[in-house]
């Protein structure tokens, strides 16, 4: 007889998201990863939560939308349960305002936002004086200031649920036999395995680096600009990123390419023009072919499941991918969304 329900492959964002949910329904799990927690992407430095706009509604961005509502009760529980900080906050964002088209629109995201965030959160067009020293360069003298957007530290986070999931009995190790219901959330490595498995290609591994400045702006909202995150952290940092590299040959390596981003952060923050880079990082975020994670049954493997494709917004997506994973792998109830199956990306 089995003594494992679960067995989960893969100490990332979805596999742990996974293992928290199925441990609270009274699950035994096991977690594998020969590289150790967070040792992936979800082990980077940005941890932006932000949302999709706010506009042509559909069930992806519900999704989303639920997730990151769903964050900060999450987290607070995790923290509570391992004893370990999470670095969540949600502080918003701003978004620099270019042109009058621009202003207009975002005016009618700010209405539509009103119904589809349900007073749950606000879409505002402010003037960027309201920020100052800190909102970015505005054309208009506009910013976009969003209450949704929320910020976390990966390698906190992904420790802290670690280990609550642990607390909770859970087991997570480097090697082991897998025993009961088999869930694989291995990240980019996965997605190019599963492609060969397939014999065509379903998703992909996509470099990004970022790198931390020391620089103390823990109350103010993450900046969005020139296509940068700017995410002030908990802890007296701000993270800068992240490059988008389809074609690389070392997965960890920095490069010119994130000098370049540091750079042009410094110019749309002049907050942090002299601020000291304390680190660098490079890895890769698993990208399927959908755009959108790939969560489901494993095609022409009974009792095996794939959650992965978390790309840039695992963090953000991971508390409600957790509870649907769960409730398809414990109880057989597919509550995905359509555009999240593994079908979508086939």
């Amino acid at each position: 007889m089995a003594i494992v329900d679960v067995t989960i492959y893969g100490a990332g964002i979805f596999g742990l998201s996974v293992a928290w949910s199925c441990v609270k329904r009274g699950a035994t799990v096991r977690v594998i990863d020969p590289y150790g927690v967070g040792a992936g992407s979800s082990g980077g430095l940005v941890g932006a939560l932000a949302p999709h706009v706010p506009e042509n509604w559909n069930a992806k961005k519900a999704f989303q939308f639920d997730s990151l509502i769903m964050a900060e009760a999450y987290w607070a529980d995790v923290e509570t349960v391992s004893g370990l900080p999470s670095g969540y906050g949600r502080t918003g964002r701003l978004q620099p305002i270019v042109d009058d088209r621009s202003l207009a629109l975002a005016r009618d995201r700010s209405t539509e936002a009103a119904t589809l965030w349900q007073g749950n959160a606000n879409w505002e067009v402010r003037p960027a004086a309201d920020f100052p020293g800190w909102a970015p360069d505005s054309a208009t003298g506009y910013v976009i200031h969003d209450t949704l957007t929320a910020r976390m530290n990966p390698r906190l986070a992904a420790h802290a649920l670690a280990g609550a999931v642990q607390a909770k009995g859970g087991n997570i190790v480097q090697g082991a036999t897998e025993e009961g219901q088999v869930v694989w959330a291995t990240g980019w490595r996965g997605l190019e395995e599963f492609s060969s498995t397939l014999g065509k290609p379903v998703g992909n591994g996509v470099k990004g680096q970022s790198a931390l400045l020391r620089h103390d702006a823990a109350t103010l909202p993450q900046l969005f600009a020139d296509g940068l995150h700017i995410i002030p952290h908990a802890n007296g940092t701000v993270a800068i990123g992240s490059t988008s590299e389809r074609d690389f040959d070392d997965p960890t390596s920095c490069d010119e390419a994130l000098e370049d981003v540091i750079a042009r952060a410094r110019i749309v923050c002049p907050a942090i023009a002299d601020a000291a880079v304390v680190e660098r990082w490079a890895g890769v975020r698993p990208r399927a072919k959908s755009r959108a994670p790939m969560l489901g049954a494993y095609p022409g493997r009974p009792g095996h499941f794939i959650a992965n494709g978390g790309f840039k917004i695992g963090f953000g997506m991971g508390p409600k991918v957790g509870e649907v994973m769960a409730d398809l792998v414990l109880e057989g109830r597919d509550t995905i969304p359509v555009d999240f199956k593994v079908e979508a990306s086939l």
